[in-house]
């Protein structure tokens, strides 16, 4: 099944969503390359549609399926960015869009799902419910399910990221990813290497989060359980398609902790004057704690989104700044 899946299916991805998406930059940042001891080159998917890369690959699904097998719209299962990715996808092509979403998914996730026009079907907070919650939907509706990474369409749309990025500047020596299910990853896999076969490519998750990493290590699949990290949009399972990808591509898995992940965030937003969340913040903070390993090389890193619950922050208070005396 995963043979099918290569280069040649990334750029028809690409040309399939060029319309809709929006070409995200590519940017630098001299303090945060000190800091790691790197040439850090961040493909910034927190200004994608949505906030977040996760459009891409919804867009894609979407745009590939037949129209006749859309009547009835698309419905999935997301905590947040597929949620809001799919709803937009499908509002673009004037569908109606199914979402069974945790009751505790922030809420910026969720105003973004009902502002583009879908409908919201809350379960509790486990694999199990969201499910069962979609299997229901998608009987009383006959909605087509896209899967959040468990799906080709998706995986291809997802690897246009890295396409851009590789488009744009050249080989790299290292990209690095955030891992969840592993959409982004493999898609990054596929697209790096074919175009450049001897690239090193590195998932990074959170140490409360890294059954990725076990998995890999493991050579098979070992489920998620009580996922804990600030990192939201990390908290699913590798499925058996994107571990046989990731096995055969990745170097290597890395996992940080939380504190690395929210010194990683604060650092961006302060140095670079830009918003990524928590789970693209996970691959920062690779690359800064492992930038050793790949000192002075040229490393790409995919900053996955920037949906933030502002009122959630994790930065701990500031010290208060003296008056300056004026004597």
């Amino acid at each position: 099944m995963i043979d099918t899946l290569n280069l040649r299916h990334v750029r028809l991805a690409a040309e399939n969503i060029q319309p809709f998406i929006h070409h995200t930059p590519v940017l630098r940042c001299n303090g945060l390359d000190h800091l790691a001891g790197l040439q850090l080159f961040f493909k910034c998917e927190n200004f994608q549609k949505v906030g977040a890369f996760k459009f891409r690959g919804a867009c894609n699904a979407v745009c590939s399926l037949p129209k006749e097998k859309l009547r009835q719209g698309v419905a999935t299962h997301s905590s947040g960015n597929h949620a809001a990715a799919l709803a937009l996808a499908a509002h673009l092509q004037d569908l109606p869009a199914y979402v069974v979403m945790p009751e505790n998914s922030p809420q910026v996730k969720k105003n973004a799902v009902v502002g583009y026009g879908a409908h919201i079907t809350y379960c509790q907070a486990t694999l199990q419910a969201r499910e069962q919650g979609l299997k229901n939907v998608v009987e009383e509706t006959g909605a087509v399910f896209i899967h959040p990474f468990d799906h080709l369409d998706v995986i291809a749309g997802q690897a246009t990221a890295a396409l851009e990025l590789l488009d744009e500047i050249g080989k790299t020596d290292v990209i690095m990813a955030p891992v969840g299910g592993g959409g982004l990853m493999s898609g990054t896999s596929i697209a790096a290497h074919g175009l450049f076969p001897s690239m090193r490519l590195i998932g990074v998750e959170p140490e409360g989060a890294d059954d990725a990493m076990r998995s890999i290590h493991s050579g098979r699949v070992i489920p998620q359980t009580n996922p804990h990290t600030i990192a939201d949009g990390l908290l699913t399972s590798l499925s058996e398609l994107t571990f046989s990808i990731l096995s055969r591509h990745l170097e290597d898995i890395y996992t940080v902790s939380e504190e690395e992940i929210v010194d990683a965030m604060r650092h961006v937003w302060e140095r670079m004057k830009i918003i990524i969340e928590p789970s693209a913040a996970v691959a920062v903070a690779g690359a800064f704690k492992f930038g050793q390993r790949f000192r002075g090389k040229k490393v790409g890193v995919i900053l996955s989104g920037g949906n933030v619950q502002l009122d959630r922050l994790p930065f701990g208070p500031q010290p208060k700044l003296e008056a300056a005396s004026k004597e």
